[in-house]
C-alpha cells in the first residue's frame, strides 16, 4: 500500500514539473479560422509563432486534413472514415502508412473518452471534455499531454502542453481528429 502512495505522489511531482504555469512541456495554441474555405488553421507555438498548419481539403466526401510544417511539406494526413460503428479518424504519415487511429468510445456516461490505437507502441487514452477542450492525453497511465481553452480569452482558441520529448506532431494530430469527430 505504502510504495503505490508513494508511486503516486512520485507520479504527481512529475507532472507538476512538466504541466502548468511552471512547468517545462511543450505550448501550443491553436486557434481556428473559421473564415476560410476547407478549415484551414494555424498552430502557434508558445511565442505565437507559427509552427504547424493544418489545411482542410474542400469538397471531399470525406473529412481530409493535411498537417504540414511550415515549408509546405506534409507531415501527415487526417482522414475521416466512414461505415464503422463508432466514429474514426485515421492519421497517416507522409508516405501513407497509419500512425494511429483515433476512435470515440462506445459508453461514456460521465466524460468523454477516445482511444488512440498506435502501431509498435503504446496506445493512448483520452478523457475529459471534449466539447470544452479540457481533457486529457495519457499513454500507460502517465498525462503525455494536456489540452485546456482555460489558458486563453480568445474565442474558439485553446491550448495544447505536451510533455518534453514528446511526439508533438502526434499529440497535435490527435488533438485536431478529436476537435473534428467531436464538431
Amino acid at each position: 500500500m505504502r510504495d503505490r502512495r508513494q508511486g503516486r505522489r512520485a507520479d504527481r511531482r512529475e507532472e507538476r514539473q512538466a504541466f502548468g504555469a511552471r512547468g517545462n512541456a511543450v505550448r501550443y495554441r491553436m486557434r481556428e479560422r473559421l473564415v476560410s474555405i476547407g478549415d484551414d488553421f494555424w498552430i502557434e507555438d508558445s511565442n505565437g509563432n507559427r509552427a504547424f498548419k493544418v489545411d482542410g481539403k474542400a469538397l471531399r466526401v470525406r473529412s481530409t486534413l493535411h498537417f504540414e510544417d511550415l515549408s509546405g511539406r506534409r507531415l501527415a494526413s487526417i482522414q475521416e472514415r466512414k461505415a464503422r460503428v463508432r466514429d474514426t479518424m485515421e492519421i497517416e504519415g507522409p508516405d501513407g502508412s497509419t500512425i494511429a487511429k483515433v476512435k470515440k468510445a462506445m459508453v461514456t456516461p460521465l466524460r468523454d473518452r477516445y482511444t488512440v490505437s498506435v502501431p509498435g507502441s503504446d496506445d493512448l487514452d483520452v478523457q475529459g471534455n471534449i466539447v470544452d477542450h479540457e481533457y486529457e492525453i495519457s499513454a500507460s497511465g502517465k498525462k503525455v499531454a494536456q489540452v485546456s481553452k482555460r489558458w486563453f480569452r480568445v474565442r474558439d482558441t485553446y491550448g495544447v502542453e505536451i510533455v518534453p520529448g514528446g511526439n508533438d506532431v502526434l499529440i497535435l494530430a490527435v488533438a485536431v481528429a478529436i476537435d473534428s469527430i467531436s464538431r
